[in-house]
């Protein structure tokens, strides 16, 4: 907890038509500075969600919840992730939660991966640097910039630095969401390559920052591999830095393609 946390709060009534409907229940606890609504869906029942930051800054988060969805709740062996975490009832007036299994904390402490898994994501992350050289040596910056922010490092890189988290902890840590909590639970060495792994909207710093994300990637993985006794596919790491290599010494071209 501190000064900018939120409180979760799931309501459960008998009809959510009402609190879906209009959002003037919303001022209860004060005048909303700002409101964001999702719907979404449990065992085929409708559930909602209403963020709001209200003017003081308080920001609290409600899931609308029909009374019904409890009855799976009760009948599943452990319970959702978001009650995992943690609860507690402020209010039943109807004893419905009365035998609910307590909290594991268990919730989002990533299961160690399969071989293939972790093939996968090795091969997933050199597919996904070839978008990146191409939409470089193209002089498409923007894209090549959320490739490798996103695709690669988001998507793949943070999951295999969770991994190496992981195995360093027994498999017991909650890494955070979108790499969250990556700078207090990684090396300094560590933190320090991923932090040169991101530059600003122009072409060579961005090569550069590819170098840097090819070089953390393969360290870790290769670590991580070796740790769980899974071997690292050193012919398509090889083959695909040279096929990188290649297009970034391309000669540039003013007629650039649009196919990737």
């Amino acid at each position: 907890m501190d000064p900018l946390s939120d409180y979760d709060l799931i309501l459960v009534v008998n009809d959510v038509g009402p609190f879906a409907g209009d959002d003037a229940w919303l001022t209860a606890y004060g005048k909303p500075m700002v409101r964001w609504g999702d719907q979404g869906e449990e065992h085929d029942l409708a559930t909602y969600f209403r963020g709001v930051i209200y003017q003081d800054g308080v920001k609290i988060d409600y899931g609308i919840w029909p009374v019904e969805l409890l009855e799976y709740i009760n009948a599943e062996a452990r319970l959702p992730d978001e009650l995992d975490m943690g609860y507690r009832v402020l209010l039943d007036k109807d004893q419905r939660t009365v035998g609910w299994k307590p909290p594991s904390f268990q919730a989002y402490i990533l299961a160690q991966p399969t071989e293939a898994e972790y093939q996968a994501l090795v091969e997933e992350f050199w597919w996904g640097t070839t978008y990146v050289a191409k939409s470089l040596w193209r002089d498409e910056l923007v894209f090549a910039k959320w490739m490798l922010d996103q695709d690669l490092k988001l998507v793949t890189l943070m999951r295999l630095l969770e991994w190496r988290i992981e195995l360093e902890h027994a498999w017991s840590v909650k890494p955070g969401i979108h790499g969250r909590g990556l700078k207090h639970l990684l090396s300094p060495s560590i933190w320090s390559q991923l932090a040169s792994t991101y530059g600003s909207l122009d072409g060579e710093e961005t090569w550069t920052a590819l170098e840097h994300t090819v070089g953390l990637f393969r360290q870790v993985a290769a670590d991580v591999g070796h740790a769980l006794g899974y071997t690292y596919p050193q012919p398509v790491d090889d083959q695909v830095s040279a096929y990188l290599e290649a297009i970034r010494t391309m000669p540039s071209s003013p007629d650039h393609g649009e196919n990737i």
